[in-house]
């Protein structure tokens, strides 16, 4: 183990003794001065956390939010210098973590806000035209077998929750008083502009969406999503990933899987 190696894993145990060789200016004790370097960076990484996840903070609270950050930083240190994406595996934490059982839509509210940070630092990326859109939907024999690439903002997230509702309610947009927990949702996050879209989707649209993402075929998507939901309004599902400028690319092909 390099020096280096050994001053990340004492600095993350505090049960360990200080690395060798470390002194101080002013004379003072290095352990002493060890440990505060050790809290600052704890305090800094479940800060990050509770940036990252305001609304799973609110649901449970800051003294509760705080103890579980501060696990899941013992448990998954920060393995690169870009704080930015840390905690993107906080949702599958949550959903582990025992004490976080009775609030069981925690770890999907989780993930739909990791989705927001995500958007809101993806790659831009030239979108479609929606000529260039309408032009390729209006050949009848290539249709069936258009495939869509999306915007490297584009998220999708099924939960068997009301996590877009929950997670409305908490930005003054819904009443979370009349929000059924239990309700399934499905929600698109976008980042058309500059502003990050979360956009609350019919179960059809969920299915027809998650298909396309996939690498399914358009006709195929169509159709796994009218099984889900027979009303399914496929020129509205289009309408919005064209409004939220979510297409960046359509091919066709001979064969569909």
């Amino acid at each position: 183990m390099n020096w280096q190696q050994e001053f990340f894993e004492r600095l993350r145990d505090p049960a360990q003794p200080v690395p060798a060789g470390l002194s101080t200016w002013n004379g003072s004790d290095p352990a002493v001065r060890f440990a505060v370097y050790r809290n600052n960076i704890i305090v800094s990484l479940i800060d990050a956390l509770a940036d990252a996840y305001p609304v799973v903070q609110q649901l449970v609270g800051e003294a509760f939010f705080r103890a579980m950050a501060r696990l899941f930083v013992d448990a998954e240190p920060p393995r690169t210098g870009v704080l930015a994406f840390y905690g993107d595996s906080f949702p599958a934490f949550i959903e582990n973590f025992p004490p976080a059982a009775p609030v069981p839509y925690l770890a999907d509210v989780a993930r739909l806000e990791m989705m927001r940070v995500r958007a809101y630092h993806a790659a831009e990326c030239a979108e479609l035209s929606a000529d260039m859109i309408a032009q390729i939907l209006a050949d009848p024999d290539a249709l069936p077998h258009v495939r869509v690439g999306f915007h490297p903002s584009v998220g999708l997230l099924r939960s068997r929750y009301a996590a877009a509702s929950l997670w409305a309610a908490h930005q003054g947009d819904a009443d979370i008083a009349a929000v059924d927990t239990h309700a399934p949702e499905s929600v698109l996050v976008v980042r058309p502009r500059l502003d990050v879209e979360v956009i609350r989707l019919p179960p059809g649209s969920g299915h027809f969406i998650s298909h396309l993402l996939d690498g399914g075929s358009l006709g195929n998507a169509l159709e796994q999503a009218s099984l889900a939901d027979p009303g399914f309004d496929l020129t509205g599902t289009l309408s919005l990933l064209i409004r939220t400028q979510a297409i960046s690319s359509m091919t066709t092909r001979s064969n569909t899987p």
